[in-house]
């Protein structure tokens, strides 16, 4: 190793960030408050009959859903009462609910930029404080729906949403999941995230076991790592990975999003029957990982439904 590379990785490791990728794999420490390693995470719960599909297919299927994300094609699609309809399913299911929110860079004046070349490479970030404004107004509609859990995937309004919880405007047990969006996937990057009051985070899709053991290193907040993703994002389908995902980086949420592209199936117009055979499919490829968890890696625990560290909606 040149004296370069030493100096650099030693500063590194001096700040708490793992001066190497974790290729020794070694089994994290770290678990949810019940002691589980591992949870199911379901996104694209986009209208109340999906919630309600999810709902009766897991029951069914005898699968626990911990968390769902909800409205990824955004809440500002679902009337109010529509979304205190969610809310409620989602109490009585005790599943933890994750809004995705409007207003957002796609629905901007600005939004063509995005389907650039070099507008890709910008993110996700709001524009402007106007933007920013309506997009905590409409997590503020959701909050008074009952919702109390957040995708956030630009770190300007993460830092104004975390203030907003410590004094008190917005409720003190709401949770901020950062979006895979954001685009992280390093130790540093996460340490940056936990230390701006994010609660879980979602890594790149195709992020490598040692790079999740360096990560799980860093940082204490839940992973949400994804086992199955759509085409767009590169569609792998990594069922077989998981036992080694839950080990090295537990706490973790296994998230399961397939599809082709998150374009085709979040938009209003993928009604609403659709929606609810894709959440059908949803529920089925966690029942698959839940029995390869047992079959391959049974020392590695799951919560029970209702564990007591999940952010109910409030109704």
């Amino acid at each position: 190793m040149s004296e370069t590379l030493k100096k650099i990785r030693d500063f590194m490791e001096k700040e708490g960030i793992p001066g190497r990728d974790g290729y020794d794999l070694s089994t994290s420490p770290k678990s949810f408050p019940d002691g589980a390693n591992w949870r199911i995470e379901v996104a694209g719960v986009e209208r109340a009959s999906t919630m309600e599909a999810m709902v009766k297919e897991a029951e069914k299927r005898k699968v626990t859903v911990h968390r769902a994300v909800a409205t990824v094609g955004g809440s500002t699609y679902c009337d109010f009462q529509e979304l205190k309809d969610m809310a409620a399913m989602a109490r009585d299911a005790e599943i933890e609910v994750v809004m995705v929110v409007g207003h957002r860079k796609g629905w901007d004046v600005g939004s063509k930029e995005i389907s650039t070349s070099e507008g890709a490479m910008q993110g996700f970030r709001l524009r402007g404080s106007d933007a920013i404004s309506y997009h905590i107004a409409d997590i503020m509609r959701n909050i008074e729906a009952g919702f109390r859990g957040f995708l956030v995937y630009d770190e300007g309004v993460l830092y104004i949403l975390n203030k907003m919880r410590d004094e008190g405007v917005i409720p003190a047990e709401t949770i901020f999941k950062f979006s895979v969006f954001g685009g992280y996937c390093s130790a540093a990057g996460a340490k940056v995230l936990e230390s701006m009051g994010a609660n879980s985070m979602n890594p790149i899709s195709d992020v490598s076991l040692p790079i999740l053991a360096g990560i799980r290193k860093t940082v204490d907040i839940p992973l949400d790592v994804y086992v199955i993703i759509v085409d767009a994002f590169g569609g792998m389908y990594r069922a077989y990975e998981t036992p080694e995902i839950a080990r090295v980086a537990s706490p973790v949420y296994f998230k399961i999003e397939p599809g082709t592209s998150e374009g085709d199936i979040y938009k209003p117009w993928a009604f609403e029957p659709f929606q609810a055979d894709l959440i059908r499919e949803k529920v089925k490829i966690a029942q698959v990982v839940g029995e390869l968890m047992e079959r391959h890696a049974p020392e590695l625990k799951t919560s029970g439904k209702g564990a007591k560290d999940l952010i109910l909606p409030v109704v």
